[in-house]
């Protein structure tokens, strides 16, 4: 959850900004001049809101409005029929949730989930949700105005706000001219901003889709993994352990060739019997380093090292000569470069005897040799979970140091945010509910398609009104069950 620290530091910003407003508007000396300086530059200030609007970019809407006028009729054409086939497929989904939901029937995907930062946002990703929310609500208000000025309607200006860390745009378009336009030219313009939205959705599915391809030039895919972050003070942090920009090849034998791959063998390693490493008897005697005076204890683990030491291990093996147990303490590097075994029957050298010896650990802690670029692989001692949740890694292997190694993480997660939330903002804003677009949209359907079958202009809005209040009804549920939902 946020911390108390940043939502005082929130308050205490649009608190300022707010009273500092309020004073220099009430003041003579400085009255005049603000004033003009919140006309000249579009500002404007209210209770944890900031307004920007302008003019400037009529003529930049003058000119995509008629840019290939035949085009444009046929693309805002196509918005309106997937804007009323979305306005029922959001009323049948909102329908059915609440339905769910007042059977306390579960629901195995919520549909309609608030998000909230600190909540079930993670405080890392804000920056992403707001840049998306700020692409997507100018694309969507950029549809209109290129709608608007498509089918004779006056732009007077477009705006953006934010309104404590949520941001928006705006569009102020001439009421005079949309009520004199035909109700097929209204929808046109109506449905535009949730027909963008839903194109901005088909745009992020296809580079999320082809980013492999595009990426391919600088990034290499399918035979490592590239360390993206390591935790501070892990077991595999610090000089002799693992760095970000590395590449990941393999844990033990089991090759990392992406991220499912990376995931499979550490569940492999928990699952799997320790691996063990074949020595000759005689290099065994001549490595042992355990003290002559030490003895296995009865119960409790083994340390025939008898000491915490950063280079050997106490391993175990079985001889032909003796079927007891046998432990020595010997160097962990040297150990592990020698042939894998997982049966005493893999290892076998003419005229040699040879042991495959185990690392003396319990069922839960491993001993992985992890393969990661051109140096010796990194030995790791412990649980193969805290392996996993120290070390972040991504498919994409940089070819050079020149580019960024977040960069496929960072066009991964904006257009999985443009997708959720550009998908949610076209399906809920044609919901037929006040204040949103599928208010405007339902009223000139309704007009387009009920004038002649109901003359009579207070008939046609008591048939508006009902589904008006039925949607914002039916809005207002589903918030409430989904707040409760995240809340409780």
């Amino acid at each position: 959850m946020l911390s108390s620290v940043w939502i005082a530091l929130l308050l205490g910003f649009w608190s300022t900004l707010y009273l500092i407003d309020v004073f220099l508007k009430s003041k003579k000396w400085s009255s005049r001049q603000y004033l003009h300086f919140l006309d000249k530059s579009g500002l404007s200030v209210s209770v944890c809101q900031l307004r920007w609007y302008s003019s400037m970019f009529n003529r930049c809407f003058l000119r995509m409005g008629q840019w290939r006028p035949g085009f444009l009729r046929l693309w805002f054409t196509a918005g309106v029929f997937f804007a009323l086939v979305a306005m029922l497929l959001s009323v049948f989904l909102l329908s059915l949730l609440a339905f769910n939901t007042i059977r306390q029937k579960p629901v195995e995907q919520q549909v309609l989930t608030p998000v909230m930062p600190g909540v079930n946002l993670p405080a890392s990703q804000v920056w992403y949700y707001m840049l998306t929310l700020l692409v997507c609500g100018i694309l969507h208000e950029v549809g209109h105005a290129v709608a608007a000025v498509r089918e004779q309607v006056r732009v007077n200006g477009f705006g953006i706000f934010m309104m404590i860390i949520y941001p928006g745009a705006f569009v102020d378009l001439s009421s005079e001219h949309l009520q004199v336009v035909s109700p097929l030219r209204q929808l046109r313009i109506y449905c535009a901003g949730v027909w963008h939205n839903f194109v901005i959705v088909i745009i992020a599915i296809i580079i999320l889709l082809s980013l492999p391809v595009l990426l391919l030039p600088v990034y290499s895919q399918g035979h490592a993994v590239a360390i993206t972050g390591v935790e501070e003070n892990s077991a595999v942090s610090g000089p002799k352990g693992l760095f970000v920009g590395e590449a990941l090849t393999a844990v033990g034998d089991c090759q990392v060739t992406n991220t499912e791959a990376w995931r499979h063998c550490i569940l492999t390693s928990m699952k799997e019997p320790s691996l063990g490493y074949c020595l000759p008897v005689q290099l065994i005697g001549q490595l042992n380093t355990t003290p002559k005076n030490w003895t296995q204890p009865e119960k409790g683990d083994i340390d025939c090292c008898n000491t915490t030491s950063a280079t050997h291990l106490c391993f175990l093996y079985h001889t032909k000569t003796s079927q007891d147990t046998s432990y020595a303490c010997l160097p962990a590097r040297t150990t592990t470069d020698r042939p894998v075994c997982k049966l005493q029957s893999d290892c076998y050298l003419p005229g040699v005897e040879v042991a495959c010896v185990y690392p003396a650990v319990d069922n839960q802690t491993k001993l992985l040799r992890i393969f990661h670029g051109r140096r010796p692989p990194l030995l790791f001692l412990g649980h193969p979970l805290d392996l996993f949740y120290s070390v972040s890694v991504s498919n994409y292997v940089p070819n050079t140091s020149l580019v960024p190694l977040n960069l496929p993480y960072i066009i991964e997660t904006f257009c999985k945010y443009l997708i959720s939330l550009s998908g949610a903002l076209a399906i809920l804003n044609v919901v037929p509910c006040y204040a949103l677009d599928g208010q405007f949209i339902c009223h000139a359907f309704i007009e387009l398609t009920l004038r002649s079958s109901f003359p009579d202009p207070e008939v046609r809005g008591c048939i508006f009104s009902i589904i008006i209040y039925f949607g914002t009804i039916l809005l207002i549920i589903n918030v409430i069950f989904a707040m409760w939902t995240l809340l409780v």
